[in-house]
């Protein structure tokens, strides 16, 4: 029996359809997540902001102690805890309130990850938590639990992480020419770092002898400079400030012979062109899909249109 040819027509059209919503509500979708799972594992809510990923129990609140503690990435956490004239009588323990998992229980630690660790002086009542190379994903809600006869008293601390950003002060993009003294100059915030290292391209250039790099603290805030004397076209690239722990800055110089503008244009292209390639090979998997669904369509819309006859 033949199938009549509208019949063939309406499918056509359907899969069509159903192709393109498919694609279209999928692609929406993975973007959704992708961009709440980045929030997410930043530790930031859907405004932007900074918030705990783990939220307190619902408690009163007035029975407990609630301790907030800011640490930036990299430096050690102590988390505090203390129950006067009753931790020398019973066990005291500390769990993520993340994964509820136990990270210790009286002077032992219970867990594989070693940059956790009880201080605990012999006859006081501190039990301070400490945790060494505090990284993102250690933000959130901890708890200190004391287990008495009558019941679990409960000491709640949240640990708040943040990751510093340098800076390196002026323009992104440095047209300098040759002879000329280039002078960049990094910043970084609420931090003193033991070293700042400076990259051209994947090379570190903090020995070589033709620059000069010199760091200092000021106050809150570390400042490094990086000096090069008799500028030469080789010294033209993409120049890195990187800090431990600290989000690295990035600045573009390009070296061109004097009065030559030309030059400068040109290497700044082909730095770009590099720029775009490195885009391009962090293709996404998704996109991959959306295009495999946009081949289907086309296939669904020759047949409809070549493929079937008309009446």
């Amino acid at each position: 029996m033949m199938v009549p040819t509208g019949w063939w027509r309406l499918v056509a059209t359907v899969g069509v359809f159903f192709f393109l919503v498919l694609g279209l509500t999928t692609a929406r979708h993975r973007r959704h997540s992708r961009a709440q799972e980045r929030m997410t594992s930043e530790g930031y809510n859907e405004e932007g902001w900074e918030e705990l990923r783990h939220v307190l129990p619902q408690v009163d609140l007035e029975n407990y102690t609630v301790t907030d503690v800011k640490v930036n990435t990299g430096d050690v956490a102590y988390l505090p805890c203390r129950f006067p004239q009753l931790s020398t009588l019973h066990q005291v323990s500390w769990i993520r309130r993340r994964d509820w998992n136990i990270l210790t229980t009286g002077v032992s630690t219970y867990t594989s990850d070693r940059r956790f660790n009880v201080l605990h002086p012999q006859t006081t009542d501190d039990w301070t938590l400490q945790l060494k190379r505090v990284d993102k994903k250690d933000n959130g809600t901890y708890e200190c639990q004391m287990y008495t006869g009558t019941g679990v008293l409960s000491q709640f601390v949240n640990l708040y992480v943040s990751t510093l950003q340098a800076a390196i002060l002026g323009p992104r993009e440095l047209y300098v020419e040759e002879g000329d003294t280039i002078t960049l100059i990094c910043v970084i915030q609420q931090s003193k770092p033991p070293f700042v290292f400076w990259y051209l391209g994947e090379s570190m250039v903090n020995y070589n002898a033709r620059l000069n790099v010199e760091t200092m603290v000021e106050g809150e805030r570390t400042r490094s400079t990086l000096t090069i004397h008799e500028a030469q076209n080789k010294d033209s690239g993409n120049y890195s400030c990187i800090p431990p722990n600290v989000t690295p800055a990035h600045v573009l110089v390009f070296v061109s012979q004097r009065g030559d503008t030309v030059a400068a244009v040109q290497r700044r292209g082909h730095i770009s062109a590099a720029s775009t390639c490195f885009t391009l090979s962090v293709f996404t998997s998704s996109s991959l899909l959306f295009y495999i669904r946009l081949v289907l369509v086309v296939l669904c819309c020759v047949i409809y249109t070549h493929c079937l006859p008309f009446r």
